[in-house]
């Protein structure tokens, strides 16, 4: 992970890639994407703000513990039948964190158990030195990500709350109008 400048990009993983406006791709237009991975191979995230028309998952022994609204949601448009799901936990340092959970498991064996969770179908996917060229066009914004990000009950307002709890010129993009030729 380079940049024209020859230095090293940071890693994206934990953070939140915020869609610019306009991205120009209906996939990602006003998304924000979760990152779990990114390395020089690439990098992997789920959209966090897309719910999903899908609702014919059998996910019986994990219904109580998915987060409201209790649904699925659309983590991107790469393997749209895997299943990504992302828990709630409290590790044992004290920290709440957001850790993958392995849906093959029984719930009950989970250590340490999540609080809540948030199931994705398909996955967000760049390959090597992709998101890095689009970190550089300005077609991102990375930023902190907050625990409860990942879990909103109001997935339609993230991109906007996100955009607004940041410092400078950055919090005024939530209020862009969604067609900029409006303005």
């Amino acid at each position: 992970m380079a940049q024209a400048s020859g230095f090293p990009l940071p890693s994206t993983k934990g953070r939140l890639l915020v869609a610019a406006p306009p991205l120009g791709d209906p996939n990602f237009d006003r998304t924000v994407v979760f990152m779990l991975e990114h390395n020089e191979g690439g990098a992997i995230g789920v959209v966090l703000n897309r719910r999903s028309d899908d609702l014919d998952v059998e996910l019986d022994t994990w219904a109580e513990l998915v987060a409201p609204p209790r649904e699925l949601f659309t983590g991107g448009p790469v393997e749209a039948n895997a299943l990504i799901a992302l828990g709630k936990v409290r590790l044992p340092s004290g920290e709440v964190s957001v850790e993958p959970v392995d849906l093959e498991m029984d719930p009950a064996f989970l250590d340490p158990r999540p609080t809540m969770m948030r199931i994705f179908h398909g996955y967000s996917g760049w390959s090597a030195q992709q998101l890095d060229g689009e970190l550089e066009l300005g077609a991102w914004i990375v930023v902190p990500s907050k625990v409860d990000d990942v879990f909103t009950e109001n997935p339609e307002e993230l991109w906007a709350e996100v955009l607004k709890r940041q410092p400078g010129r950055v919090s005024w993009l939530a209020s862009a109008p969604t067609d900029l030729s409006t303005n």
